[in-house]
């Protein structure tokens, strides 16, 4: 007997129909004396519906007011769920975050959790043959308010859960069957990849891979939980991501992702002295603005160049802080760029490997596919590209690597 925790996204659950199913998959867990907790995400769209009706009410929505509303999709979920499993003969009992004492800071709409102390109630109902249904994205404060857990708070939800409970293995179950070397919508001959490791995922996730959230990757490495993402529609196994091991640095590149919500910020002419940096930057930290790429120029009579690149929903906020940097500093002007997007190659192998980014570079070169920003780290090398050579970019990319399903074929 193992105690299994089962994430099912919002596209598992969109239809009746599609619950149903689901239902019948967590019947057949549950027939082979697995104890089972199921974390749901609001079915289909509805966080989308209810964020876009926030905003026709209020065009600036109080935070608190949004996570109160947001929270109530996935308890659609928890209850049908419950529903779908006692019509079908199994004890089930619904949870939310509150109930299972998902205690989080008070960071409204990105709420980070903090313990978790309803344990007990899930193992109690465990013990007398229930299927406990919880509601994944909600947690609740010490003051009892409700919080929502960021966009894919449910991934989180299920990793945390599955290490309070000391879980056998904590499962998502998605519409794609596992992690892929690319977007299969892009790049056609994309293949599953079966093993990846924590470092791995998180740079993909955070790169432009909608698969998991970043966030519950790196809670499952700090605490060792092995996660396990494949697909609601099949048996066939998915892709482990676990803690890295020799045989992972083999592969040069595990996966190729990118992302086209980011906007470039350039500052011309900034003053170069010391401390003009860190107060650019306090300035946009303080704005609660997320900095990604980074790059400065080499400084000329005094002055230098600098660009960066940020999420394209802060540029409204962003502008109001360069308004005031500049008004400060006196610098000649700063430009916003949207139409940019970045394109990630990822691999632990590439700590072992040489001449990795002069690949990359060579087949963006081929394409005439100009670079206009460069980022590595020890597993990842990104580049920022005009938005309408990303798709071009992942392809050629993909291919130089021989990453996909015909090239794996081949070498067998």
């Amino acid at each position: 007997m193992a105690l299994k925790v089962q994430k099912y996204g919002g596209a598992s659950l969109a239809t009746p129909e599609k619950i149903l199913y689901v239902a019948d998959r967590i019947i057949k867990e549950k027939k082979k004396g697995n104890k089972m907790v199921v974390v749901v995400s609001a079915p289909g769209d509805t966080t989308d519906i209810l964020i876009d009706m926030a905003h026709k009410i209020a065009k600036n929505p109080v935070e608190r007011e949004l996570d109160m509303l947001m929270a109530t999709g996935e308890q659609q979920s928890i209850a049908l769920m419950s529903m779908a499993l006692i019509n079908k003969g199994h004890k089930a009992k619904s949870f939310t975050g509150a109930q299972v004492g998902i205690v989080t800071d008070k960071s409204h709409t990105k709420a980070r959790i903090i313990k978790i102390k309803g344990v007990e109630k899930i193992k109690k109902a465990l013990d007398e043959g229930y299927i406990a249904v919880v509601a994944g994205f909600q947690g609740i404060t010490e003051e009892e308010d409700i919080t929502t857990l960021g966009r894919g708070g449910s991934d989180l939800t299920a990793v945390a859960l599955a290490h309070a409970l000391k879980a056998d293995t904590c499962e998502f179950l998605k519409d794609v069957e596992g992690v892929f070397t690319a977007n299969p919508h892009i790049v056609k001959d994309a293949r599953k990849i079966d093993y990846l490791s924590y470092d791995e995922m998180m740079e993909l996730a955070s790169d432009g891979a909608e698969v998991l959230q970043n966030r519950s990757v790196e809670y499952a490495k700090n605490y060792g939980v092995k996660l396990h993402v494949r697909g609601t529609f099949t048996d066939k196994p998915g892709t482990i991501i676990t803690k890295e091991d020799k045989n992972m640095e083999k592969v040069v590149v595990s996966g190729i992702t990118y992302n086209k919500k980011e906007a470039k910020i350039s500052l011309l002419d900034v003053p170069d002295r010391p401390g003009v940096a860190a107060f650019i930057f306090t300035k946009i930290a303080d704005a609660g603005i997320n900095v990604d790429m980074i790059i400065q120029n080499i400084s000329q009579k005094g002055t230098t160049d600098l660009s960066f690149t940020i999420l394209r929903k802060d540029v409204p906020k962003i502008k109001k802080v360069m308004d005031e940097i500049m008004k400060k500093l006196k610098f000649k002007k700063y430009l916003i760029d949207e139409k940019i997007g970045k394109v990630s190659i990822v691999g632990v192998g590439m700590k072992t490997h040489i001449g990795i980014a002069s690949k990359m570079f060579k087949a963006l070169a081929d394409k005439k596919i100009n670079i206009e920003m460069i980022s590595t780290s020890e597993i990842k090398i990104s580049v920022v590209v005009r938005e309408e050579y990303v798709e071009k970019a992942v392809q050629e990319i993909h291919k130089a690597f021989n990453l996909g399903k015909s090239a794996i074929k081949q070498e067998k």
